[in-house]
């Protein structure tokens, strides 16, 4: 890539506001070298360019994890011939066995290393497992602080059992492979279909129908709107509503969705979608 001068080096899952400090010290035409671990569950594969506006170039690390420190840098000079600059974050490490350093680049490449501090928000630092760690938790506010952008699930639409339609009310399943999942519960979400550029207000369900048949489900409702049938979904976690749980009747079960909807209008009205 003849015009490259920059890149910033890392593994990227989340595209997170830490990351974003790195993309910050690209120009319009440099790249991003995503070092791909097998562990990208935020923003898995080719997502991660939904987050920023440069080319992204993939590495697997299975393909060069044998290399030593010279012969990675030779790696990427031969596939950047005119770079000048790189960006890693303080933390960054290469090569055979995770050997070397940022220190080690600066010694290895002939051009500017540039080492992007740790990054904290409310005093912690920011990073991949914490924003996972908190969806897990149902956190959905500050996993969302930490990438700086809504966690966002996107994915097939698929067929669920059809008891919503016809018994509850209309819902949305989609696919989800790849993709690491919030804590089982109820969520005030934003909802996009194909290639619509607006968000839709809706209440989303991820987790087991204990209620019903007890399959698993990312199912979506949309407020106030009926959608005809789409091939894709994306689903932006806004705030956790409630927890999962047994209605011992049908009609328990609508009353509390009724309720989440609710609760979703009140909490999704302020956006400007």
């Amino acid at each position: 890539m003849k015009n490259v001068e920059a890149i910033a080096i890392g593994g990227f899952d989340g595209m997170h506001i830490g990351h974003q400090h790195l993309f910050d010290e690209l120009g319009s035409k440099d790249a991003i070298v995503v070092i791909e671990t097998g562990y990208a569950n935020l923003t898995p594969g080719r997502i991660r360019e939904r987050y920023c506006d440069h080319r992204i170039v993939y590495y697997s690390l299975d393909d060069i994890r044998h290399l030593d420190g010279s012969q990675f840098v030779s790696m990427l000079t031969g596939e950047f011939v005119n770079l000048k600059k790189i960006v890693v974050g303080y933390d960054f490490h290469f090569g055979r066995d995770r050997k070397y350093s940022f220190e080690d680049l600066k010694e290895l490449f002939d051009g500017e290393v540039v080492v992007i501090s740790e990054v904290k928000l409310h005093n912690d630092s920011v990073h991949s497992h914490k924003i996972r760690a908190k969806l897990r938790l149902g956190d959905i506010e500050g996993a969302n602080q930490f990438l700086g952008h809504n966690y966002t699930l996107s994915g097939n639409v698929i067929t669920g059992q059809g008891l919503g339609k016809k018994e509850l009310v209309p819902t949305v399943n989609m696919e989800t492979d790849g993709y690491l999942l919030p804590k089982e519960g109820v969520y005030a979400t934003l909802a996009r279909f194909d290639d619509e550029e607006h968000y839709h207000p809706a209440v989303s369900f991820v987790g087991h129908r204990i209620t019903t048949d007890g399959s698993f489900a990312v199912e979506t409702h949309i407020l106030d709107k009926n959608i005809d049938c789409k091939k894709q979904i994306d689903v932006s976690f806004v705030r956790f509503i409630r927890e999962n749980r047994h209605f011992d009747t049908l009609d328990a079960l609508k009353d509390a969705i009724s309720n989440d909807i609710s609760i979703a209008k009140k909490e999704l009205g302020h956006l400007s979608l």
